[in-house]
């Protein structure tokens, strides 16, 4: 075998094992994605109109750690890359006024799981 095709053949072995690698990262990526969920919701008041404004919190019960969202005009709110093996608290504060805080439960299997908050009258 020539120098040149043993060059050929090294560049040849070299791209299909980028290729290979390529499309192992690329099914460990949408498998990564497949255990990650969201949660999303809108915040409204006593009379069922959407608050704009509201401090949503929520709460991973395994680290305790803490992120918060504030709502926008039409009251919505939205978390993302949550562990689907985790619950989390979430409530709503608003001049004052706190929602009851509701669970989203590992045992919830939606990916996209939706929950409303509502702040009591005042």
């Amino acid at each position: 075998m020539g120098k040149s095709a043993m060059i050929h053949l090294s560049l040849l072995a070299a791209a299909l094992l980028l290729a290979g690698a390529a499309t192992a990262f690329a099914a460990a990526k949408k498998g990564e994605d497949q255990n990650v969920r969201s949660v999303q919701g809108t915040v409204s008041d006593a009379g069922e109109n959407a608050v704009n404004g509201a401090v949503v919190q929520i709460k991973n019960t395994k680290t305790l750690q803490i992120r918060s969202f504030i709502t926008k005009e039409n009251g919505a709110y939205y978390f993302h890359g949550l562990s689907p093996d985790v619950d989390y608290e979430l409530k709503a504060d608003y001049e004052g006024a706190s929602s009851p805080t509701k669970t989203l439960s590992s045992f919830d299997s939606r990916k996209q799981a939706v929950l409303n908050l509502k702040l009591p009258k005042k």
